[in-house]
């Protein structure tokens, strides 16, 4: 524990401060006063790390600080820094000190987080986390990480462009521990700020969104009983926004390439849904989401129209580039089966549902299998046998396409289905009981 200073040593550093400041005050008013500033920034700097140092695990220094008002003083200052909007490093390390000492001021002590919030909302957080330097960034996003509580939250929904910053941040930086903080912790803990913020993200950072959800889904910690909760109704702005915009993905069969970030942000919902609907508390909500079965099906069959009418993206070509955005387009068709299958798994309303759509021969028919996709074959013995199962309907279906010459043979076994005559039936065998993927 850090020792107690008394309160006369900080009000003397916040003369130092608040005299400092004036300096730097003129030099915002008269540019050409900024190259005079070297003196009066050393001084702050060290002011800062007085202050800074002097708050770590020590609450009753912090207490003194903040009682004598240093933290609105500091907060004025660090909004002058941006304001005179110059890169010189004497400028950088005091403004990175200054937002240190307000992160440590308000570490583990809820009346300086009350306070910061109060000075600091919105105005500094608007200011430094879109800064170029990195640390100002990360520094700023530890006091925001540090101050935010689930009532400040309804500040943030009315403020969006600070959570569109701290994804934005976490975009550029993804290594930067604050912003994925952020977002994990804080942001993904309220649906409405999600729901709020999402329609007016940039593609890009909804896919950055959008992977950071999918993490936290196939996390090594299962989602605990108010997280499946809170995840229900992101699966709901998650869905809808497939629904309503999933045919996006076909610009791609017309070799539209002017927007492949929306489209690549669509291929992203796909995927959360795919991992949602393996997790058994999600699954039961998705497999009654209106027209999302529907849709998944009928995007499948327009890909497989396309792609027998010419060669395009979604043809499968057994060569595979990382980060390729024919690589994605690979992956959509295998997880729109994927998702089919798990939308079946178990549910006998759902079996039929694809049955009725004719949606069984478009899983068997091709779909770009010709042995050189591992994955896609993979998804769809997993789609029919979750099909199949317990169906005797969704069987006999294919163990008639079968006899007809309408299934390849081939396919089924190397699948590990066989057709089997036995008198005037035909059985279809499927391969052993496994758990959904």
């Amino acid at each position: 524990m850090k020792e107690t200073a008394p309160r006369t040593i900080f009000q003397r550093v916040l003369d130092i401060l608040k005299k400092s400041s004036h300096a730097v005050e003129l030099a915002c008013r008269d540019p050409s006063q900024v190259e005079h500033l070297a003196s009066s920034l050393q001084l702050i700097t060290e002011c800062f790390r007085c202050l800074r140092n002097a708050c770590i695990e020590c609450a009753a220094n912090q207490n003194s600080i903040r009682n004598l008002d240093t933290i609105g003083v500091a907060v004025d200052l660090i909004l002058l820094f941006r304001e005179l909007r110059v890169e010189q490093e004497s400028l950088l390390t005091a403004f990175r000190c200054g937002l240190q000492f307000l992160g440590n001021i308000a570490s583990r002590n809820e009346d300086s987080q009350s306070i910061v919030w109060a000075h600091a909302f919105p105005e500094l957080f608007l200011s430094c986390l879109n800064h170029s330097d990195k640390k100002i960034v990360a520094y700023s996003s530890m006091i925001l990480f540090t101050s935010l509580s689930p009532e400040r939250m309804k500040d943030l929904e009315e403020n969006l462009n600070i959570a569109i910053d701290v994804i934005a941040a976490h975009q550029k930086q993804p290594d930067s521990e604050w912003p994925f903080l952020i977002i994990t912790d804080h942001f993904l803990k309220s649906p409405e700020l999600i729901e709020a913020m999402y329609a007016k993200l940039s593609n890009q950072e909804r896919v950055t969104l959008l992977d950071l959800v999918i993490a936290k889904i196939v996390g090594e910690e299962p989602l605990t009983k108010d997280e499946v909760t809170v995840f229900l109704r992101h699966a709901e702005l998650v869905a809808s926004t497939f629904v309503d915009q999933c045919r996006a993905v076909l610009k791609l069969t017309a070799g539209q390439h002017t927007n492949d970030e929306e489209v690549l942000a669509t291929i992203r919902l796909l995927d959360v849904l795919c991992e949602m609907s393996a997790n058994t508390e999600l699954l039961g909500y998705l497999q009654v989401y209106p027209g999302l079965l529907e849709r998944t099906i009928d995007v499948l069959r327009l890909i497989h129209a396309a792609e027998r009418d010419t060669p395009n993206i979604f043809t499968t070509t057994g060569c595979i580039k990382e980060g390729d955005i024919s690589n994605m387009a690979e992956g959509f068709k295998s997880h729109l089966i994927r998702l089919i299958g798990n939308l079946c798994y178990k549910n006998k309303d759902n079996q039929d549902k694809v049955n009725e759509l004719d949606g069984i021969p478009l899983i068997l028919d091709g779909c770009g299998l010709d042995g050189s996709n591992p994955f896609l074959t993979q998804w769809v013995v997993y789609a029919i046998r979750n099909l199949t199962e317990d169906n005797s309907q969704n069987q006999d279906l294919i163990a008639k396409m079968e006899e007809q010459g309408l299934a390849d043979v081939s396919l089924l076994k190397k699948m590990g289905f066989e057709v089997e005559k036995r008198g005037e039936k035909l059985i279809l065998k499927s391969p052993g009981d496994k758990p959904p993927p």
